[in-house]
């Protein structure tokens, strides 16, 4: 077992006709299994690095906790081929750790495989908190060049996913990557919680695209805002809608497309959309 974020590996580049030698940097995805109070909840296919800001994270979007202080007591295990999470639950959350069953491994492309049912797959959104958050043009595209330029391990790969969050007039403050696009917001949202950062007053920003858990996961956090490089599915739009969360995706180029709650967004246009 490794906890290596990379290796380097021999690979043959074919290019123009011809074949040269040489070595690839690839991730590495290790499963990780969450265990509350000794009970094993989730094993997730994950990169092994900032696995304490995984833990948390990841335990306020299963709802599991509410709040980090609910969490006694956390430790990180190399077990046998992959790692344990061991978190300790205060006695009034403990109960909490079945309200989201999983009983299976999920792929790093799916944040909801092993969900034992469809009614807990998509559960209601609550909606996010007021905010007066207001962002120009500049700042959602400020963000996304933010977070390029703030993921190493992509660097490195190019193979995995990150999630920064960004707030107007200090820029992109946090990032987390990870082989898995929703093990990478869990990430961010555990380092925000555990470094005491309000998601109220700025953006979470995504390189993937805008799916469902995407969507479930950054209003829990209760980011105002998210902002993507993909685009959303019609399903996790309709929750965002429900949920009051502005979403700018598609940002490339110089633009970017508005898709719900606009009016955060000061696009400087004569007419604006409410």
């Amino acid at each position: 077992m490794t906890t290596r974020r990379a290796e380097s590996v021999p690979c043959l580049t074919v290019r123009s006709g011809a074949v040269h030698s040489g070595a690839r940097a690839l991730p590495e995805e290790t499963p990780v299994a969450i265990v509350y109070n000794g009970t094993t909840q989730a094993v997730m296919m994950a990169t092994p690095d900032d696995l304490e800001d995984f833990a948390v994270g990841f335990s306020l979007t299963e709802h599991v906790i509410t709040d980090p202080a609910q969490i006694e007591r956390m430790e990180i295990v190399e077990h046998g081929p992959g790692i344990e999470a061991r978190l300790w639950l205060t006695e009034d959350r403990a109960a909490a750790m079945t309200a989201r069953r999983r009983a299976m491994a999920g792929p790093v492309g799916c944040g909801l495989c092993g969900i034992d049912s469809l009614e807990e797959a998509l559960h209601p959104v609550a909606r996010v908190p007021a905010s007066a958050l207001r962002l120009t043009v500049n700042d959602v595209l400020a963000a996304s060049e933010g977070l390029r330029a703030a993921q190493p391990l992509h660097d490195q790969t190019r193979a995995v996913h990150a999630a920064g969050f960004y707030r107007p007039g200090t820029g992109l403050m946090l990032s987390r990557e990870d082989v898995g696009r929703h093990n990478a917001l869990d990430k961010l949202i555990g380092a925000m919680l555990r470094g005491g950062i309000d998601a109220t007053t700025g953006a979470i920003v995504l390189t993937s695209r805008v799916s469902v858990e995407m969507v479930q996961k950054c209003a829990v956090a209760g980011a105002p805002v998210l902002i993507a490089a993909s685009a959303p599915t019609a399903h996790a739009l309709r929750l965002a809608e429900g949920a009051g969360l502005t979403i700018a995706a598609l940002v490339r180029d110089g633009g970017f497309s508005l898709f719900s709650h606009p009016s955060r967004i000061d696009t400087g246009a004569s007419q604006n959309v409410a």
